[in-house]
């Protein structure tokens, strides 16, 4: 009876278990700064209002982040409220982070992809139907004009196959991705902690976001690689962890996406493999806690609970 509950125990808490803090916080897709840009980007400093390029700024295009060239905002959600800042009352989806304050006045804006400082978010303040006004700082943004031809360099995809230790060690490891992060989504609670999804029924999943160049793979061979990397007959668990938060699950960013994973998936279903796998639109992307970020690489040691299996 003892050893039933320890294991019980065990398998609820999955392998994502030490406190170790990841040493590095280093990122490879960093982007030069200028000692003004670093202030306003690394340091979360502000520029002074009304100076900002961005300001009283309205032509077609695309704003990207300056460090990194994630897009977060189209231009037809850009408006003029007057505060001397470039305002957007909505974000390209999963591209902003939100972060209270520390004094528990504002929320932090940030990218979503490198952490760069935006700004601030607002709500309520009845400038637009959307009722939300993101106050960015020109200085974090650059715009790429409508129409212009900008070579995709990098894709997102999301995927979840059990602990995201084994499949972030996995993925990251295939030429052509840049970054890999550990994180949650597709549960009701915003800005979960581990625990939170682990031991209070979130409905979030451990998820893997994946930063590649298309140039150099694919979003089908990411997702190849994601079917043979785990077992996707399993519900609810993989291998020794179990709970919905190690469900096998892609949340596909576009219908391309989605018609990709439902091939594959069809594919191993003639193959004889009663398929588990959800294929869900992404929502967002919470990142989680330092220590689950690259935990193989920084630890040593591979995966337990995940091995590649020829499926295809």
């Amino acid at each position: 009876m003892m050893y039933l509950v320890l294991f019980s125990l065990a398998s609820v808490a999955g392998c994502a278990q030490s406190q170790d803090k990841k040493p590095s916080e280093t990122s490879p897709y960093f982007r030069p700064l200028t000692p003004e840009e670093e202030r306003v980007i690394v340091h979360k400093g502000t520029e002074r209002p009304f100076t900002g390029k961005y300001d009283k700024f309205y032509e077609e295009g695309t704003y990207i982040c300056k460090r990194c060239g994630a897009e977060l905002y189209h231009s037809a959600d850009k408006f003029d409220s007057g505060c001397g800042w470039p305002s957007f009352d909505d974000e390209i989806e999963g591209a902003v982070k939100r972060t209270p304050d520390p004094d528990g006045m504002r929320t932090e804006i940030t990218c979503n992809h490198c952490g760069a400082h935006l700004g601030h978010v607002f709500l309520n303040e009845g400038f637009t139907a959307e009722n939300t006004r993101h106050c960015v700082n020109s200085i974090s943004l650059r715009f790429i004009p409508a129409g212009t031809s900008r070579m995709a360099t990098r894709d997102t995809a999301y995927f979840a196959g059990g602990c995201f230790w084994g499949v972030e060690y996995y993925l990251e490891q295939e030429p052509g991705v840049k970054t890999v992060a550990s994180g949650y989504m597709g549960g009701r609670k915003r800005n979960p902690s581990y625990q939170d999804v682990s031991y209070r029924n979130t409905g979030h999943a451990e998820v893997v976001r994946v930063i590649f160049n298309p140039a150099e793979t694919s979003y089908e061979a990411l997702a190849r690689l994601f079917f043979e990397i785990h077992d996707p007959t399993q519900v609810n668990r993989q291998g020794p962890d179990v709970g919905e938060q190690y469900r096998s699950e892609v949340f596909y960013r576009t219908e391309l996406q989605k018609d990709i994973a439902e091939k594959l998936i069809q594919l191993l279903q003639l193959k004889g493999y009663e398929v588990a796998t959800r294929v869900t639109p992404a929502a967002t992307f919470w990142m989680a806690e330092d220590y689950h970020q690259d935990y193989y690489a920084n630890k040593g040691g591979t995966p337990y609970c995940h091995m590649r299996v020829d499926r295809f």
